[in-house]
């Protein structure tokens, strides 16, 4: 008995263990199923909000998509016009071609019937003149030969008004940078190299107008169409006539004009320089300038201006000349067309006057340039190293005199010839010779004391870069102190850097 009333309570506990765990189960679940809820509410509206995205995106792409092709649609039919006009201009043109040597063949036909029955009734002299007459005017009723002789007729007002031998000077000078005077002497010094012959076909171009030509293009930088309005000349004849010209100027006047000092003028040079500053043997002052360029189609890296593009914010491209001047700003040196990415130092090394230097040229004598050149035997530049002393101050001030005198003659170079300031239209390859033109022709200017026009003046702005190995002589390290020494113990140094 006992023993089945123990086992009925544990069932009656088992029992309502059971239940207990089950109303808790049960509870359990109905606290979770408002978090199921909400759980699944959530999901429900972030896909809602999805889907709805996904169609304001489509609904977006479709009003870009019908945009992008009624612009399309837009600009296919305004290029279809413009093609249509353009087709239609060159019919008319065609048309117009046509009509001209049709009456070019019946003005020639006529022509050479007139001179046969010339021929008939006259004399044998008559009729030949009538002949070459006819040859002329109307090519023997050939239409290719009437095409070569036809020229377009151009106005050439203004340089007949330059021309005129009452036109004023000061007037002439600001138009061609130079003196009535001037001019003329290039025309005779280039006459017999420079002038063509008069054909049957036509007049040759005069000598005087051939210059001018050249030497209006390189003051002014003007675009060959305006110099071609100008000079009444077509736009090919004038680029032609600057590189003719340009030519001659290199070979007839840079061997009178732009020269090496012979050893009486070296001497001269010596002394006005030592005058002017107290360092003795100084035959010369180096600067290096940049002319800016198009891009050119090889080698575009190694004419990229690094420095100059980003001091100015613009992909700048550029070829090189180094240039050593006398002490009244003369060149007596020029290196031409290395590229622009070239240091000034490698420049040097790559000219013909380094290596004449160092076969013993200026032995004993200096050229002074800035400290982007190497202290070089030949070369003499300033202190470049941090916390200089006094005497390596003084040294630098007048050794700065001395290189001003390079830079200001480049600065009346580029100020007098404009085209050396803007992006030239001549081709990489001529340049070298239109830059030594220029040259000679600063030349001729600065020794007849041609003065530049003060609102021609031009700042000059040239990058220099310490270079890698700025120490190349020993020797020459000990002639600089003893050079900055005597300039400041014997009271020939100045006072600015105090």
């Amino acid at each position: 008995m006992n023993g089945n009333s123990g086992s009925s309570n544990n069932d009656r506990d088992n029992h309502n263990g059971r239940k207990r765990r089950r109303k808790k189960d049960d509870e359990e679940e109905e606290r979770k199923e408002p978090k199921k809820k909400g759980l699944t509410e959530i999901i429900t509206s972030l896909l809602v909000l999805e889907e709805h995205e996904k169609s304001e995106d489509s609904e977006e792409q479709n009003r870009e998509k019908l945009l992008f092709e009624k612009n399309y649609k837009k600009k296919k039919d305004s290029m279809l016009d413009y093609y249509s006009n353009v087709q239609e201009y060159y019919d008319s043109l065609n048309e117009n071609e046509r009509m001209r040597r049709k009456r070019s063949r019946a003005s020639a036909t006529a022509a050479a019937a007139a001179a046969a029955k010339l021929t008939e009734s006259d004399d044998a002299a008559a009729a030949g003149t009538a002949t070459v007459a006819a040859s002329a005017g109307g090519g023997g009723g050939s239409s290719g030969q009437q095409r070569r002789l036809w020229v377009k007729d151009r106005s050439n007002a203004w340089w007949d008004t330059c021309n005129k031998p009452d036109f004023p000077d000061e007037e002439f000078k600001k138009a061609f940078r130079m003196s009535k005077s001037t001019f003329d002497l290039i025309c005779e010094e280039l006459n017999s190299v420079v002038a063509k012959e008069d054909t049957m076909l036509r007049a040759a171009i005069p000598v005087r107008q051939r210059v001018a030509v050249c030497i209006w293009r390189l003051a002014t930088g003007e675009p060959l169409r305006l110099v071609s309005k100008r000079f009444g000349l077509g736009i090919s004849t004038c680029h032609k006539l600057v590189l003719e010209v340009c030519s001659a100027i290199r070979t007839v006047l840079m061997p009178k004009f732009l020269q090496w000092p012979d050893e009486e003028s070296l001497k001269r040079i010596k002394d006005e320089f030592e005058a002017a500053s107290g360092i003795p043997n100084v035959v010369g002052s180096m600067y290096t300038t940049h002319i800016p360029i198009i891009a050119p189609k090889i080698s575009v890296a190694a004419y990229f201006n690094k420095r100059h593009t980003e001091r100015n914010q613009k992909t700048s491209y550029s070829i090189t000349v180094q240039g050593v001047v006398d002490p009244k700003g003369v060149f007596t040196d020029v290196c031409i067309g290395w590229p622009g990415s070239m240091p000034d130092d490698q420049v040097l090394e790559k000219s013909a006057l380094y290596q004449r230097a160092n076969g013993g040229l200026l032995k004993g004598d200096w050229i002074v340039g800035s400290c982007g050149y190497p202290l070089m035997d030949w070369v003499l530049v300033p202190y470049t190293q941090q916390h200089l002393t006094w005497t390596q101050h003084a040294f630098n001030e007048k050794i700065g005199e001395i290189q001003k005198v390079a830079k200001d003659a480049f600065a009346r170079l580029k100020g007098r010839w404009c085209c050396l300031q803007k992006r030239t239209e001549v081709k990489l390859q001529d340049l070298p010779v239109v830059l030594g033109a220029c040259c000679v022709l600063h030349n001729i200017c600065e020794m007849r004391n041609e003065e530049l026009e003060a609102e021609l003046k031009f700042e000059l702005v040239d990058d220099e870069m310490v270079p890698e190995v700025g120490l190349r002589s020993v020797t020459s390290m000990k002639a600089r102190d003893a050079i900055a020494h005597n300039l400041l113990h014997h009271g020939l140094a100045g006072t600015a850097f105090l």
